[in-house]
């Protein structure tokens, strides 16, 4: 279910009186029109149907706490048109970055969503946080810029474990960190290298934390970005197997 869908039948079905008040015909489809109750972009009848029947089944075993002009209730439902209202003026944001990424001189926004898993949105935004890219040398300042670069301590006979340094842009490494979900779940349907990479570590390295191995996934796909950035090229399964 997507957000903006969940917020607006928050809104419309937040206390159990008015689910019942209001799906209570449910068991004769003719006489509702649930896609009419259920109207937002995106949910179609079957959809509606499914959400009825489920939110009726949850008001029948249900028993109501509060009354439904209770202030909370009221509380909730404004908090809830609140976060419909950021989530459109978010969408206005990131559509008019994605205007003025395509108006720059290189096609930066394009050679990034060529990866597998990264939309628009995460482009503009990773593009608005790193900067121009070919300002850096190497993918390793681009590492040191992110915070994601090792550290290595020895005292002695003692070695401590290498870590990365924190000491970077805290939010590149979020969003970074959130590409590798992205590109995960794609892979699926698109194949990556850094997919294949990252899924390969999680079977074999079972004794490592999936945060090490979606940093060293990080650092992959940052070699990745600067070499496609560099040569102004889009990313390509095969070529990348290559490398």
């Amino acid at each position: 279910m997507v957000h903006g869908e969940s917020l607006r039948i928050l809104i419309g079905f937040l206390a159990i009186s008015i689910i019942r008040g209001r799906l209570s015909l449910f068991q004769y489809p003719q006489g509702i029109n649930l896609h009419k109750i259920f109207y937002t972009p995106g949910i179609g009848y079957h959809r509606a149907n499914y959400l009825a029947q489920r939110l009726l089944n949850l008001a029948n075993i249900a028993y109501p706490s509060v009354p439904v002009d209770f202030p909370q209730v009221i509380q909730a439902r404004d908090y809830a048109q609140r976060l419909i209202t950021l989530t459109s003026k978010r969408k206005a944001v990131v559509t008019q970055m994605v205007t003025m990424a395509n108006q720059l001189k290189h096609d930066d926004l394009s050679i990034l969503t060529s990866i597998p898993g990264i939309s628009n949105t995460t482009a503009v935004l990773l593009l608005s946080t790193l900067g121009d890219i070919r300002r850096f040398r190497n993918p390793n300042t681009l590492n040191a810029f992110v915070g994601v670069d090792l550290r290595h301590y020895e005292l002695g006979q003692f070695t401590a474990a290498d870590h990365i340094s924190k000491r970077g842009n805290a939010m590149a490494r979020k969003i970074l960190y959130r590409i590798i979900g992205q590109i995960a779940s794609a892979s699926r349907y698109h194949h990556c290298h850094i997919a294949d990479y990252y899924s390969q570590k999680k079977k074999s390295s079972q004794s490592r934390s999936s945060k090490k191995i979606a940093i060293a996934a990080v650092h992959k796909l940052i070699r990745t970005i600067y070499h496609l950035i560099i040569y102004g090229q889009k990313y390509d399964y095969q070529l990348a197997n290559h490398h």
